[in-house]
């Protein structure tokens, strides 16, 4: 990773609340929370975690060579007496992103920043926004869970799977920007991010809300705490783009001061789409504001999908672009890996790997999948351990509505049995529900494909472009994208070796 200038501990914190012990002049060249990567010259912050605090750290830190340590702990900055400067501050972690943004000299302010939350669609919305921006010959960058992409390339492998990265690595990904001559740059603001104080200092020009339903309860403890971590980047943003079709966003927007743009299919929007074929494989919509309209053919299908295009689009031509311009690229626009993905084959099956792991996300892919299928729809899923348990019977009762056979799996199980994750999935089924249990995920990608006949659709739920599953404390390598396509190969050669 790419150092910084050093900057002095006075010069650092002169503009912040705090109380210090030592030396104002001590050289810093980054800010830190991981004690295995501290290297000479850094400030160590010592901020609490989910399972410990960073205080047990702070001997290691000082051994690779700390140049300070930072905590928000009073009764340990009063007994502490260590061989460099200690600062105490109200909060580490928005300490840490007021420092990372000031050591980089605050890159944000030379940049287009763009936010975008929602319960789902994040990943999309950012990276259509990156495609529209491309084909209008600007250059972006695009940050959020699939990775950091600049100008549809991925780089930057190193850095940690996170929907919202930390604020040291944020800040470096905007300095690098500047480096690269790249303007724009687009990012996915969860809301364990945004109430982690990640964005802060990030000069948000604006913030684009999709969608507010039940996810991540167990994290903030109730959703009207969710729903208060998802509104601080209204705060953050200098203009607020709003979907008005989903009531919690609207209110959100109702009580945001700055200046707000809605979009949706309803009434009294700035930006409307109306849906005026709906294909197989695109959809037609009319795209209006004011009085300028605009036929396009979207190729994607759902109203889900049209609504983030519509996102997207209002992003753009809020940037100063003209609508018109805008509306000739959205033909050309691709879904994230493992975003509604199709995998190709000659089984006459429709296979599609999507990330969906909330109810909200697989009720719109499995009603926008019945309505094109065939015969019957086929679906593969479970539900993450250690994750909002409420939504397991929700998400039972979705896949029970949609589906003409569930095949219960592992997803991250992590530290809960897969068994009783899905027995607490299954009370959602109805009661003349077909379903089978296969705990192995490779063995149920499998089983998929051998119950298939022609005609019908099978849908993976819940990993997408994940490339990793952790059961236990474990991580093992595994795709569901990359498992499917080689048994799709093997069943093609398999029938053509038959015939």
């Amino acid at each position: 990773m790419v150092r910084s200038e050093t900057v002095q501990i006075g010069e650092l914190i002169k503009d912040w609340p705090c109380t210090m012990k030592g030396s104002i002049r001590v050289e810093i060249k980054r800010v830190e929370d991981d004690a295995n990567l501290i290297a000479p010259g850094d400030a160590f912050i010592a901020r609490k975690g989910n399972k410990s605090s960073g205080i047990s750290y702070i001997d290691s830190a000082l051994e690779k060579g700390a140049a300070a340590i930072v905590v928000d702990d009073e009764n340990y900055f009063n007994e502490a007496d260590l061989p460099v400067p200690i600062i105490w501050v109200p909060n580490c972690l928005s300490f840490i992103a007021y420092a990372s943004a000031k050591i980089y000299n605050f890159p944000a302010e030379a940049l287009t920043v763009i936010g975008v939350t929602g319960t789902n669609g994040k990943t999309t919305v950012t990276h259509f926004i990156g495609q529209i921006l491309n084909q209008l010959d600007k250059r972006a960058m695009v940050i959020g869970t699939n990775g950091v992409f600049i100008d549809q390339e991925k780089c930057y492998p190193e850095m940690e799977a996170l929907t919202t990265l930390q604020a040291k690595n944020i800040q470096f990904l905007f300095k690098e920007a500047i480096r690269l001559d790249v303007p724009y740059v687009v990012l996915e603001a969860s809301s364990v991010g945004l109430e982690k104080h990640r964005l802060d200092h990030c000069d948000i020009d604006i913030g684009i809300f999709l969608n507010v339903t039940e996810d991540h309860i167990e994290d903030h403890g109730s959703f009207e705490r969710y729903k208060l971590s998802k509104q601080i980047l209204s705060t953050l943003a200098k203009k607020n783009i709003i979907n008005s079709d989903d009531s919690v966003c609207r209110s959100i927007g109702l009580a945001t001061k700055g200046k707000r743009i809605f979009f949706g299919k309803g009434s009294h929007v700035d930006y409307f789409f109306q849906t005026l074929v709906d294909g197989p494989a695109s959809t037609t919509c009319c795209i209006q504001h004011k009085k300028e309209k605009h036929i396009v053919n979207i190729p994607l299908v759902g109203d889900y999908q049209c609504s983030n295009v519509l996102a997207a689009v209002s992003c753009v031509a809020q940037l100063g672009f003209p609508l018109s311009d805008i509306c000739n690229t959205i033909g050309n626009l691709v879904l994230p890996e493992g975003r509604f993905e199709h995998v190709k084959n000659e089984l006459g099956l429709s296979i599609v790997v999507d990330y969906a792991h909330t109810p909200d996300a697989m009720k719109m892919i499995l009603q926008t999948l019945k309505k094109h299928t065939k015969r019957r729809l086929i679906v593969m899923f479970s539900c993450g351990g250690n994750r909002d348990k409420a939504k397991r019977p929700k998400m039972g009762m979705i896949a029970s509505i949609y589906a003409d056979y569930i095949i219960l799996t592992t997803d991250n199980a992590r530290n809960e049995s897969p068994q009783q994750i899905n027995k607490q999935i299954r009370e959602g089924f109805s009661s003349t529900q077909e379903y089978i249990e296969c705990l192995n995920r490779k063995e149920a990608i499998e089983h998929a494909l051998n119950y298939a006949e022609e005609g019908d659709t099978i849908v993976l739920l819940g990993k997408g472009h994940e490339k990793t599953q952790q059961i236990g404390d474990k991580q093992k390598y595994f795709s569901d994208l990359v498992f499917v396509r080689e048994m799709v190969r093997q069943l093609e050669k398999r029938r053509l070796n038959n015939h």
